[in-house]
């Protein structure tokens, strides 16, 4: 499955998990965003059971702490200024001074970027595994970690990345799960009923950039065609609760062939989010923070993504998920070239996938 990555590990880091098996406080620090995150689960878990004993710590980007609340093996969770503004020189020193007294004795980052690198060497523990970037790094980098692996490249999801480089440091591979739980007051928090899990289609139609999403002509003309072929099925849409997000759903509701069942217009928060994604009979995004989210969950998703080099590193694997990928032209303000039917086709799909 996975022969097309190339890792290349120093004889150092093949034993780093043998010399730190006996670790008492582990950190991995990533520093991700929501997607980043969620690909992190499943060598997070890898490390828990690996450190069985150990107090198990995790940095992600602050404002997405929040979803840590649904692994909770994780001892802790670290929040890292990402969004919507950088950590200050400042700021940085203070999350040094708290990891430092913290005395770790393993920090773990399959990160790789600049930042997360000089937090790692700061943070005071003895073992410090870290990921070698694509170019080598500044000549320094390797004095920032005890032990490396490096990736050559890549064409698998992120998540079987992260697992396999663990693999490389002597952890004992598991196939990626992401072993999560989402307490059931959150969905009932979005006013939806147990009876109601499985009766509707959630649609998150927007992404960061507009060049990744569909036209809302085509997305009202998608919740038409989902609504003829699968007529026991109610629409439920949701954005975030920004300005930008809050026109388009605007928009979008004017094109519409009815009125959804549930609007969720910026209200829910991440949880929430991730609880109503989880008990739709299937789920419809483009490249954005919910594709993962549906993935988390093990959700049937149907995902339209605009090309791009990296693409295939956030698709989602399996039957449950089908990702139609358009085109983008410099005429193009969305992505071209996706038929409306062929969403509906892959909905027929990933719901049959479902049942099996």
């Amino acid at each position: 499955m996975h022969n097309q990555i190339k890792f290349y590990s120093s004889l150092n880091s093949i034993e780093f998990h043998h010399r730190t098996c006996n670790a008492q406080k582990v950190m991995v620090l990533d520093l991700g965003l929501l997607g980043d995150t969620i690909h992190l689960l499943p060598a997070l878990w890898m490390v828990r059971q690996a450190y069985p004993n150990a107090e198990l710590h995790a940095t992600v980007a602050s404002h997405i702490t929040s979803l840590l609340e649904c692994v909770p093996w994780v001892n802790r969770a670290w929040g890292y200024m990402r969004y919507p503004r950088r950590a200050t020189l400042r700021q940085n020193f203070q999350f040094i001074s708290k990891m430092r007294a913290e005395k770790f004795d393993v920090v773990i980052n399959l990160n790789g970027s600049d930042r997360s690198s000089w937090l790692t060497y700061f943070s005071g523990a003895a073992e410090r595994l870290g990921r070698m970037p694509e170019d080598g790094g500044p000549p320094f980098w390797k004095r920032m970690f005890t032990s490396y692996v490096y990736q050559k490249f890549a064409d698998e999801p992120v998540y079987l990345q992260h697992c396999l480089r663990l693999q490389q440091a002597g952890f004992p591979f598991t196939v990626p799960e992401f072993h999560t739980s989402i307490d059931p007051e959150h969905l009932r928090a979005a006013q939806i009923t147990e009876q109601d899990c499985g009766t509707y289609f959630h649609i998150s139609p927007f992404t960061t950039a507009i060049y990744k999403e569909l036209a809302p002509q085509q997305l009202a003309e998608l919740v038409g065609a989902l609504l003829k072929k699968f007529p026991d099925k109610k629409i439920v849409l949701s954005c975030a609760p920004i300005p930008n997000e809050l026109k388009k759903m605007k928009e979008l509701l004017s094109h519409l062939p009815c009125v959804p069942w549930r609007l969720f217009d910026g209200t829910l928060n991440l949880i929430q989010l991730a609880s109503v994604i989880s008990h739709s009979a299937a789920h419809f995004c483009g490249d954005t923070g919910t594709l993962h989210l549906a993935l988390m969950t093990n959700t049937p998703t149907v995902a339209w993504f605009w090309p791009n080099p990296n693409m295939k590193e956030w698709f989602p694997v399996g039957d449950r998920y089908q990702v139609v990928v358009g085109t983008n032209t410099s005429r193009s303000e969305f992505i071209g070239n996706i038929e409306t039917e062929s969403l509906v086709i892959a909905t027929s799909s990933v719901m049959k996938a479902a049942e099996l």
